[in-house]
């Protein structure tokens, strides 16, 4: 295979490089108090473990309505639509920058209906399979001192991470409030993925000319399994002693535990005894374990 140096000029994602990303419909509320609906794709997972909340990284175009309104309001939710040609040339048009949210939203074919969680917030894409409702952390890096109204371009100094981050970019860090998910989906996460069970999920590639969006059709996933790597008692054992003085894990429990990887074997264990404590338990038995595994079972369920 040849490879050849590509020049990497603004927008990398799009004009250097092919670049997976999802289609998202991004819900805001306009100073008339109207939904805004913008279509975007640079929104990942940013926090994902370890700290008291979960959010997303969410990038747009500062100018923008969406920007706009996240500034003023500090609120977004972002809309996950299915695999639909018709959705995806809505969303196209709109992604159209200059348009004002009456004009976009006149004849916008996506049924909205209103969040659970307040007045003050967007409304929610009914055709979308999953929903994050969420809130910008505008305490981050003291980016509630950024201020709606500069439509032209924000003057430095500029945020390294969140707020306005340069002339014409923001970055938005969204703490997520709620996340909604179709119901047959979320049987699927609950009872076991299985690629018939998939949401149609479509792969946007971003904008790669003067003339077309892009974006592949759903197809099924494949599974490959997660090759065995047990690890040795002895370490289970050793991580299990610990823990905590006040609970034991017996031979027979560790010996059951071993297929846990050594990166997530402490934490697991870790969860273990907390809910150990909470049943009354002292010692980690194999039928303590099946007590323990039903309910953090229940308590993903939750």
């Amino acid at each position: 295979m040849s490879f050849k140096d590509l020049r990497i000029v603004d927008n990398f994602y799009q004009t250097s490089a092919f670049f997976p990303m999802p289609t998202i419909l991004a819900s805001t509320v306009s100073e008339s108090g109207q939904t805004n609906l913008g279509a975007y794709s640079l929104c990942f997972p940013y926090y994902i473990a370890g700290k008291d909340y979960y959010a997303m990284i969410f990038e747009v175009r500062n100018s923008s309505n969406t920007a706009q309104n996240i500034l003023r309001t500090g609120k977004v939710t972002l809309n996950f639509i299915p695999d639909k040609r018709k959705y995806f040339k809505e969303a196209v048009r709109l992604g159209f920058p200059g348009d004002t949210t009456a004009e976009k939203m006149k004849n916008c074919i996506f049924t909205l209906k209103d969040s659970t969680l307040g007045n003050d917030r967007p409304q929610i894409v009914d055709e979308a399979f999953q929903v994050f409702e969420c809130t910008w952390m505008s305490d981050l890096e003291d980016a509630y001192l950024d201020k709606p109204g500069c439509l032209e371009g924000y003057a430095p100094p500029y945020r390294n991470f969140n707020g306005i981050t340069s002339k014409f970019g923001a970055h938005f860090i969204l703490k997520i409030d709620k996340i909604w998910m179709e119901e047959k989906y979320y049987d699927s996460i609950i009872n076991g993925v299985k690629k018939n069970n998939f949401p149609p999920v479509p792969v946007d590639y971003g904008y790669r000319d003067s003339t077309n969006f892009w974006c592949s059709s759903f197809k099924a996933p494949f599974p490959e399994k997660i090759p065995e790597h047990e690890g040795d008692v002895k370490s289970v054992i050793y991580c299990a002693e610990r823990i905590d003085p006040t609970v034991k894990f017996t031979p027979e429990a560790c010996q059951k535990l071993v297929k846990i990887p050594r990166v997530f074997l402490k934490a697991a264990l870790t969860q273990m005894v907390e809910i150990a404590k909470e049943e009354g338990i002292t010692t980690i038995d194999e039928q303590a374990l099946v007590i323990i595994n039903d309910k953090r079972r229940k308590e993903k369920k939750k």
